[in-house]
């Protein structure tokens, strides 16, 4: 058995804590000596120099010295008790003022000694003033210079002060620094210079200098996404060890690539014949495909998945590409349809809301191998589903879908099948290597020619009168338009009701005389297939819809979506509900109505105009919005970074990743013994491999 780490001890056993401090720092998530240790300080507080009083300027956040002197409490006329007391150093004075601090009045009432204070300076009525400044009484020159420091800043909650943080940090930092084992094997260290543990903790801390704490916060982040990226290069290397299905398609290629040609109605463009070829690559290896294909919103994903179908159906293989939503997996039927139908290969459609004959004979076909294709939802992965040869399984948006069921779907293949996934939301580089680190990755980077970029406007809600007017003149002239509704809340339920409001007076105020449909999560799969299908016929002037319409929808006539309270979408949503317009041939407008007060938002929406680049958008909504948010709790996993920051840790994150490959291509198991302490790192975030390596 693994010994426990000493690190692993509840937080209220070190110094400085307790059993009635330990529940206020648990509500910062800390509750072990790791948890302390590792909740770094946000920010630091320079209070090294000591200006005289004289010298201080307003606006500075400066550190003062001198002796107290006219301490006063007053109340207000609110009931509010302000204390304050005047600060000399013989250069000049500054008054000190707190607001409902009555332990201030305990302390300094009768105190005439000497006080060192540190806060921001501001003009009061009739001289300097600081508010609210921290202060220490001046016993002797140790207190003094233990104020007068680089002070740390800690990320904090409401009823937890930072004086308590910085106390219990002082006390797991004295208790463990100095005696916990490095994880970094010491040649690694030397190669990338990097710092001892314990140096590092002690000076992220409590730095004597700020060039100090950033080389010891490096090290630190450097440590977090080295164990992320070994235990994806562990992963990778595992999938590298299994036996997979190779399709021979090296001795087809001519037929196939002819094939290919005859299939598509259009010219491949150069980053879809480098992907193809990528694709081909991995099915030809005799170890199981595991690709991510990403792909901007247009970029002809569905044409690749195409292709590496059509070389599994050839190699004698069954293919199976599931999708999130009814509404997509129908779509990608009709479209495999009409690609595959004169090539005489039959494609068939396994969803929920088929009826129990359909069902059976689904299954049947697919079963008996007469059905080498089958598209679906999560009803595929269902266990009275069987396939007979399954060789290649292609998952679109695969972020919306479970582990469970990627996995159960890929039990069903023959041998072990290549996995193929495809994503039209795109990851900025540092979240692929992290989410994705396991998996190869390919980029389409390149638009069909003909797609016309869509123009991009931000209206105040005050023009809204004028943004509805350009619809209708589009409408006129034959187009479609989408318009989406405010996102209230998270709760399916709160934005049927929105977008039901919002149609009503489309419908009745607005554009009485168009036709205008609804759209919402909340209908039944029937109704919502019959709208979206009057839409398609061009039976709807203007479909008012929530985000259901964000992926899959593809209407080449529609060329204008508006986006009620745009402020309330994060961008990479904005960008992909963008693209279901600029589908056809039309020149087309997507209209965003926001109220954008905050910063971000303005940025945001500046984005959105500048750029119609999904790998740009989706690079600032990182930064804006960090990784949790991007890619939702459920699936943030080994996104829970204490250290590492992965918008400004671009250049550490790429060294952990070529370090962790090296370390992994050396000893796949880390079973040397300079690799325990890693191994204990990977251990912890992933605690089924932590399991087998104990055992």
């Amino acid at each position: 058995m693994q010994a426990p780490s000493p690190l692993d001890v509840d937080v209220q056993y070190v110094k400085g804590v307790g059993p009635r401090v330990a529940p206020l720092l648990g509500k910062l998530g800390l509750r072990t000596a790791r948890d302390l240790l590792y909740h770094l300080p946000r920010r630091y507080e320079d209070r090294t120099k000591l200006p005289p009083i004289a010298e201080a300027r307003v606006g500075e956040f400066v550190t003062v010295r001198g002796f107290v002197r006219d301490f006063e409490a007053r109340r207000t006329r609110s009931g509010m008790v302000i204390q304050s007391a005047v600060l000399d150093d013989g250069t000049g004075s500054i008054k000190l003022v707190w607001f409902n601090q009555p332990w201030v009045s305990r302390k300094l009432q009768s105190y005439t000694g000497e006080m060192i204070a540190y806060g921001q300076v501001r003009m009061g009525d009739w001289a300097l003033e600081m508010n609210s400044p921290e202060y220490e009484t001046v016993e002797d020159e140790e207190d003094a210079a233990d104020f007068a420091r680089i002070v740390p800043v800690y990320p904090l909650t409401e009823g937890v002060p930072q004086k308590l943080v910085r106390r219990a940090a002082r006390g797991a930092v004295e208790r463990f620094a100095d005696s916990l084992p490095d994880p970094l094997p010491a040649d690694l260290r030397r190669r990338y210079g990097l710092r001892p543990l314990g140096w590092c903790l002690r000076h992220v801390h409590f730095p004597t200098d700020l060039g100090e704490a950033t080389v010891a916060r490096d090290r630190l982040a450097f440590e977090e996404f080295l164990a992320i990226q070994l235990l994806l290069a562990m992963r990778r290397a595992e999938t590298l060890q299994e036996e997979g299905t190779s399709f021979p398609i090296s001795a087809m290629r001519e037929p196939l690539w002819e094939e290919i040609r005859r299939m598509l109605p259009f010219e491949l463009t150069g980053a879809q014949k480098r992907v193809i070829g990528e694709i081909f690559e991995d099915m030809e290896r005799p170890h199981p495909m595991n690709r991510l294909v990403q792909g901007d919103v247009g970029s002809g994903k569905t044409a690749v998945a195409a292709c590496a179908m059509l070389a599994a159906v050839r190699s004698g293989f069954q293919a199976a590409m599931m999708a999130p939503t009814e509404i997509l997996a129908e779509q990608h039927y009709a479209n495999l349809k009409r690609l595959f139908d004169p090539l005489g290969v039959h494609v068939t459609l396994m969803v929920g809301k088929l009826t129990k004959r359909q069902k059976e004979r689904a299954r049947n076909l697919v079963r008996t191998c007469q059905s080498p294709i089958a598209v679906g939802t999560h009803a595929l992965v269902q266990e009275d589903v069987g396939f007979d040869r399954l060789g290649l399984v292609v998952i679109d948006e695969q972020h919306r879908f479970g582990v469970l069921q990627r996995a159960a779907l890929r039990e069903k293949g023959f041998g072990n099948p290549d996995v193929l996934v495809m994503t039209a939301t795109p990851i900025p580089r540092t979240l692929t290597m992290t989410l994705h680190g396991d998996m190869d990755v390919s980029k389409l980077d390149e638009l069909p020619p003909g797609r016309t970029p869509v123009v991009t406007h931000w209206k105040p809600p005050e023009r809204r009168p004028e943004v509805y007017a350009g619809v209708r003149k589009l409408v006129e002239v034959g187009r479609q338009a989408y318009v989406v509704c405010p996102m209230v809340s998270e709760s399916e339920k709160m934005q049927a009701q929105a977008a039901e409001e919002l149609h009503r007076h489309l419908s009745q105020d607005v554009f009485p005389d168009l036709r205008v449909g609804l759209l919402h999560g909340q209908m039944k799969p029937k109704d919502k297939e019959e709208t979206m299908e009057r839409f398609r016929r061009g039976e709807l002037d203007i479909l008012v819809s929530t985000t259901v319409i964000e992926v899959g929808v593809d209407v080449p006539n529609a060329s204008v979506m508006v986006i009620e309270d745009a402020n309330r979408f994060g961008l990479s949503q904005l960008h992909q509900l963008r693209g279901r317009v600029g589908r056809g041939s039309h020149r087309s407008f997507c209209v965003l109505i926001a109220d954008a007060s905050t910063e971000d938002a303005q940025e945001r929406m500046k984005a959105m105009v500048d750029t119609n680049d999904g790998f740009r958008i989706a690079e600032i909504d990182l930064r804006l919005r960090g990784p949790g948010e991007i890619v939702g709790t459920r699936q943030s996993g080994n996104l829970d970074l204490h250290v590492a920051d992965l918008v400004k840790d671009a250049r550490l994150l790429e060294l952990a990743r070529d370090a962790a490959r090296e370390i992994v291509a050396r000893d796949p198991g880390l079973a040397l013994p300079e690799h325990a302490g890693l191994r204990e790192s990977v251990g912890r975030l992933d605690p089924l491999r932590a399991a087998v390596i104990r055992s």
